[in-house]
């Protein structure tokens, strides 16, 4: 006779619908965002053409983070979200942890990107006729997305596919036209010489400020851990997970590093104003027609995309908060689709009223929630790292062979310790920086101290 927890566990059982090709298109979609194609033009204005390095050093950082969680996760398949595999490592505490800072970090891009979502359509409806106010498209936008989601993960996972393969379709033709037009239709290739290096040189500003653009390109580069998440709900997660492990390598070096190559090769890198997308400056310095109309299409797309997996995550992770009891236990609870719709619709109005507060107080309630959440993917990060070095050394003491592993095992683990910490300091020495860097570390105090008096509510057993 089943006990009444595996009853609920059971009832709350997510569905397992998505397919390879779901996953797979989430793995390369998860990495490109509104960050590469606006976000890109403020870590070129700090490095120059040397933001290539960042982008690369920025790139290898997280490519070892995915290779860190593929690990944990083909070793204990189809166990939920990356709490907790963090959980594994170090106990409890890292799931609630990372499980709510996680959930914090999304919720408030959900309403960052509601606005930006809004912001790029209000033009266009204006240009329509209609005057609608940026809060009613947002909200718009947000019920069409949690709509999606309170459908099935399939229907999240369809609509995913599409957003990614665009996105992927675009920047890959966006490469192939750059280097088409500096091999062959544009100026000879001195001329892309002294682009790169004729305004003081590949690193014009100094070689520490390729290290101090690379938080910039880390939050560009969020999302890739989407695709660990989504596997969880696919018929094969381990295969799923391993997949895309291995290839978030090739899709940082193809999706960023070329692409950023291609714009500051074709434009001079002090020209890129700073809040502009610098691949519509670039198309237009190619002489591609449409460009600005296009590549607002796409940007828009993006925000779509991070939109939806925004919801999808936050309900993801909240399932998984509950399920432990480390949230509401109404959250474990799934519908008839076998969707988590109390977290769904949590995510989406908790998310929608950031987004309300950037319109009434920007600088005061939203810029307090966006430095808040600003350094809390590090910090995760961190978490992760340490977890998978202590359950690695667990897992090896038992004898256990793993398929899929970290490589140069502790030294290049703890090496991504050390980068994570050195992208911290970073954050702390540089005055724009700074303040995100305080006040997420709050967030982790408050969560801390959340874990603490739950904890001596009700003592949970550590793994």
């Amino acid at each position: 006779m089943h006990s009444s927890a595996e009853t609920a566990q059971t009832a709350g059982a997510l569905a397992h619908t998505l397919r390879p090709r779901h996953v797979t298109m989430i793995a390369l979609g998860g990495i490109i965002g509104a960050g590469i194609f606006v976000g890109s033009s403020a870590a070129i204005n700090i490095a120059g053409p040397g933001v290539l390095v960042s982008y690369a050093l920025g790139g290898l950082l997280v490519f070892f983070i995915m290779r860190m969680l593929g690990e944990m996760a083909h070793a204990r398949p189809g166990l939920g979200t990356f709490a907790e595999y963090a959980a594994l490592g170090l106990g409890r505490w890292a799931a609630f942890m990372t499980g709510w800072l996680y959930w914090y970090f999304w919720v408030i891009t959900v309403g960052v990107e509601t606005i930006a979502g809004a912001k790029l359509l209000q033009p266009w409806l204006q240009h329509s006729g209609i005057d609608a106010p940026v809060w009613e498209i947002g909200l718009v936008l947000v019920s069409m997305m949690t709509a999606t989601n309170l459908f099935s993960v399939r229907a999240y996972g369809e609509l995913e596919f599409w957003f990614a393969l665009l996105k992927v379709a675009s920047i890959t033709a966006f490469i192939l036209l750059g280097i088409a037009f500096i091999a062959f239709f544009g100026p000879a290739l001195t001329h892309t010489y002294q682009t790169l290096t004729g305004d003081g040189g590949v690193f014009p500003n100094g070689l520490a400020t390729v290290l101090t653009a690379i938080p910039i390109v880390i939050f560009s580069m969020m999302g890739s851990e989407v695709a660990t998440i989504a596997a969880v709900e696919s018929a094969r997660p381990a295969e799923n997970i391993a997949r895309a492990v291995r290839t978030v390598a090739l899709r940082i070096l193809v999706f960023y590093v070329l692409s950023i190559a291609v714009v500051v090769a074709v434009v001079p890198w002090r020209t890129l104003p700073i809040g502009f997308s610098p691949f519509i400056i670039a198309l237009n310095a190619m002489h591609i027609p449409g460009a600005a109309p296009v590549m607002s299409v796409i940007v828009l797309t993006a925000v779509l995309s991070c939109l939806n997996s925004g919801i999808y995550i936050t309900s993801r992770m909240l399932h998984e908060l509950a399920k432990s009891g480390d949230a509401p236990r109404s959250f474990a609870a799934t519908a008839g689709n076998q969707v988590p719709r109390l977290g769904i619709l949590l995510g989406s109005v908790v998310g929608f009223l950031a987004a309300t507060a950037s319109i009434v107080s920007p600088n005061g309630v939203f810029l307090f929630l966006i430095n808040t959440s600003g350094a809390i993917i590090l910090m995760i990060y961190m978490v992760v790292a340490i977890g998978e070095i202590r359950l690695r050394h667990r897992l090896e003491s038992e004898g256990e062979h793993l398929s899929l592993k970290m490589w140069l095992f502790p030294w290049l683990s703890w090496a991504v310790v050390a980068g994570i910490g050195v992208v911290l300091v970073l954050m702390a020495i540089t005055p724009d920086l700074r303040k995100q860097l305080l006040w997420s570390a709050m967030s982790v105090v408050i969560i801390a101290i959340a874990y603490v008096v739950r904890r001596r509510a009700a003592p949970v057993k550590l793994i």
